[in-house]
């Protein structure tokens, strides 16, 4: 054979072997397709469901999760971004136009489409978006994913969360047995091959738990189990600590950074889901401290672990030599993690200790913080009246804490547990970033059986109970010490008069006083014409000669009053 001829096989010979080794690479984007060649597309939704500075880590997360995927190599028109956009330009970002997810991280911000922002960031434009009906928008670019069964979905949530759901900055929550509806749905119009989804909230896995079926093809992971939180990182104290000036924030959730960091580092085109399942599980976990850090876990189809990170996040060619068998991430020292619950107590603290003492501003700040604590106070007592009055029973602190067997869905009647949600949201939570925590103690009202509209009703009445309380316990606080003594000793009526309206009673109402303790009540007096307050208030005459438009002491139990009042306030719904 001639040399040329020689030349010819060495040339096919290389060719082939070239053809053959890069046969064997993992599929990238542009390669993804079906069992039947049918090539495909990647999408991407990316949800940051909150509002306000103080949550500025979950808008660095989407923002840095925008990056890793464009970097990945995904395109503009298939990546769908959900953000409040309130903190970038906020007043009190030391950086305007900037958001970093880390302490030395760049700026996550730039390039970010703003597909759905303010109110356009809904449950209802999340759900049609995902499902790719676009008639159904409100608001927002219009943008939807336009799948096939040929493409692969990645979807990222991060958020407050509780047992149950998923919270929107405005309006109604994603609700974990309807989000799971939607994506049965999309299964059924084969509207994937492949999805994945990431979920930074407290309580996550009870999004999925029981409920997420193994064969849709979906695989689920969460921040945390069913019944723990989720927790803050890069927050004040840290080491790294972020830059000074961002006082009271955190700048990520422990979750997300390090399933983000762990893509900028690995060559994502030889990394599976399980290997970056395991690391990030290690990273956010602490056996060491159980209690101070959450459980990353996962649900659905666990053949898609073996599946490489390009499928769904991107390639990260900058790392192609990088391998990451030989990466063990260690698990980050709980004592820099926040529960993501106290996050606005740590803001409003941080700012309180860098203000001046004695200004407006640190003045402001500390009533911030005396309201915001007394929320929460407000909230746990109304929890406990709830269960309270809807069991008919005094011990019922067991139902806060008890969880169901890990396997077992949150509750079995979700009708029952999106009425009372609600209920408990319109009635009892000015903000849901902290009474989030209880609707697993509603999710277990719902596996007793307990009638639902009885239970709505005891969440009205529970909330009108605690308020009245904690209204008279303030104006008792500032009231004349003496006027408890007046009632008692019979004092005439131009005295009780005078008291009363010392002490802000309105026209028309009437204070009583009741049990031992003088629990302090303010009535309107129109409950007189009740047959069983009037025979309160005649036994009361009776004992004391008082008139009933003065304030008065009923000496029986504070249980007996309260189910009166329950009772008069369901007459007065009546008329």
């Amino acid at each position: 054979m001639s040399s040329l001829g020689h030349l010819q096989v060495l040339v096919f010979l290389c060719a082939l072997l070239f053809y053959s080794a890069d046969s064997r690479k993992p599929q990238l984007l542009h390669d993804i397709g079906s069992e039947d060649g049918a090539k495909g597309t990647r999408w991407a939704v990316l949800v940051a469901g909150s509002k306000s500075y103080y949550n500025y880590r979950h808008q660095a997360d989407i923002c840095h999760a925008y990056q890793v995927l464009r970097k990945g190599g995904l395109k503009d028109e298939n990546i769908i971004v959900f953000m409040y956009d309130d903190i970038a330009f906020n007043p009190e970002n030391p950086r305007p136009g900037v958001i970093i997810n880390k302490p030395d991280g760049g700026d996550v911000y730039e390039g970010v489409p703003k597909d759905y922002t303010g109110e356009a960031v809904n449950v209802k434009n999340f759900y049609n978006v995902i499902l790719g009906n676009e008639s159904g928008i409100r608001g927002g670019s219009g943008k939807v994913v336009k799948s096939g069964p040929n493409d692969d979905i990645f979807i990222y949530y991060a958020d407050h969360g509780s047992p149950g759901l998923l919270s929107m900055p405005d309006g109604e929550d994603v609700h974990a047995k309807d989000f799971i509806k939607v994506l049965e749905k999309m299964h059924n119009l084969k509207r994937y091959r492949k999805m994945v989804i990431y979920v930074e909230a407290c309580e996550s896995g009870s999004i999925f738990e029981g409920i997420l079926k193994t064969n849709l093809s979906i695989f689920a992971v969460t921040a945390s189990n069913a019944s723990e939180n989720s927790y803050g990182i890069y927050c004040g104290g840290d080491y790294p600590s972020p830059p000074p000036e961002y006082h009271g924030v955190c700048l990520g959730d422990v979750f997300s950074v390090s399933w983000l960091e762990d893509s900028e580092r690995h060559d994502m085109s030889k990394e599976t889901l399980k290997q970056q399942y395991q690391v990030v599980k290690r990273r956010t976990g602490s056996d060491a401290d159980p209690e101070m850090s959450s459980h990353v876990s996962y649900f659905g189809s666990e053949e898609l672990l073996k599946d490489y990170l390009v499928s769904y996040i991107g390639t990260n060619p900058k790392n192609e030599n990088f391998t990451s068998a030989g990466f063990t991430a260690s698990p980050i020292s709980t004592s820099s993690l926040v529960n993501t619950r106290d996050i606005p107590l740590l803001y409003l603290q941080s700012k309180i200790q860098i203000s001046p003492i004695g200004s407006p501003e640190i003045q402001e700040l500390q009533k911030k913080l005396f309201e915001e604590m007394n929320h929460r106070k407000q909230i746990d007592q109304n929890i406990i009246e709830i269960l309270r009055l809807s069991l008919k029973q005094t011990n019922v602190l067991n139902l806060l804490t008890s969880t169901r067997t890990t396997g077992q869905p949150l509750v079995d009647d979700w009708d029952c547990f999106k009425t009372l949600v609600n209920s408990f949201k319109n009635h009892c939570v000015a903000t849901m970033d902290y009474g989030l925590k209880y609707t697993g103690a509603l999710a277990n009202i719902c596996n007793i059986g307990v009638d639902v509209k009885q239970t709505v009703s005891a969440i009205e009445q529970a909330y009108f109970i605690v308020r009245l309380k904690n209204q008279e316990k303030r104006r008792s606080r500032r009231s004349d010490k003496n006027l408890k003594d007046s009632l008692l000793s019979g004092e005439l009526s131009d005295g009780r008069r005078r008291a009363r309206d010392q002490n802000g009673v309105p026209r028309g109402h009437l204070a009583v006083y009741v049990g031992d303790e003088m629990q302090r009540f303010v009535i309107p007096t129109k409950y007189l014409q009740y047959p069983e307050f009037k025979v309160l208030m005649d036994e009361v005459a009776d004992e004391f000669g008082y008139e009933h438009e003065g304030g008065i002491h009923i000496p029986c139990e504070e249980s007996v009053f309260e189910e009166i009042l329950i009772r008069y306030m369901s007459c007065d719904k009546k008329k």
